[in-house]
């Protein structure tokens, strides 16, 4: 089972209290942080290494060669194969990559039809460029994108939401597959080669988002749903 699966963990954030009363809610890049974080997911995990690792959220004070060094540890020892980022800019991602003997492999990112500024600000383009892969967290914007949740009359955002989901709503029946393998399905569509992250403890819907890797939407219905989600045609 541990050769068909691929494991991750992430590390970087430290909550309010540690390591005394007073310490707030931060991000810490320190190389011991980096390297006691991943010692621990080993040992909860119950594995002798991760396959993925990464830096959970930015932080300000950040030494990228002291990141690199940690990273350097970790590889080494046989406890990490491959690195990456999550919610790192673009020029955040260059800075660290600049010092980082291997490659940073994936940046997860919060991105979906109704979370569009990855596409909008760079970080895709700079993820297409550098051959790093986009994992997309909370790619069914916590299941608003599924048709399941309704939009609040006083959501300030409703009548987009609401066209939007007409249009998954015709388009998924013009297809045959549920509002969510749609969804999905338009994440994968684009060329810098989104990797969508699912999860429920439901099974059924796992087998229904599935259905999104053997769906490719034409340019016309890809467009029709960016247009839909931003609430306005394209300039």
């Amino acid at each position: 089972m541990r050769d068909r699966i691929l494991i991750a963990s992430k590390c970087g954030i430290r909550r309010a209290g540690d390591p005394d009363p007073a310490a707030p809610y931060r991000y810490d890049f320190s190389a011991d942080h980096i390297v006691a974080s991943c010692e621990q997911s080993l040992q909860r995990l119950g594995v002798e290494h991760l396959d993925l690792y990464l830096l959970h959220r930015p932080d300000f004070l950040c030494e990228p060669e002291e990141v690199a060094g940690a990273f350097t540890r970790l590889k080494s020892a046989g406890k990490v194969r491959e690195f990456g980022v999550s919610n790192f800019r673009p020029s955040q991602v260059a800075l660290l990559q600049k010092a980082c003997p291997m490659p940073l492999v994936v940046n997860q990112i919060q991105v979906s039809l109704l979370h569009l500024d990855p596409l909008l600000d760079g970080t895709l383009d700079h993820c297409q460029a550098e051959g790093i892969v986009p994992l997309a967290w909370s790619p069914l914007a916590a299941g608003i994108l599924t048709g399941r949740l309704g939009s609040a009359m006083n959501d300030p955002h409703h009548a987009r939401k609401a066209k939007l989901d007409d249009v998954l709503g015709v388009l998924s029946r013009e297809h045959g597959v549920s509002r969510s393998a749609l969804a999905l399905a338009w994440l994968r569509r684009h060329p810098s080669g989104i990797l969508p992250i699912v999860g429920s403890t439901n099974p059924d819907r796992i087998r229904e988002a599935a259905q999104a890797a053997d769906l490719e939407l034409t340019r016309e219905h890809w467009y029709r749903l960016m247009e839909a989600a931003s609430g306005q045609r394209l300039p």
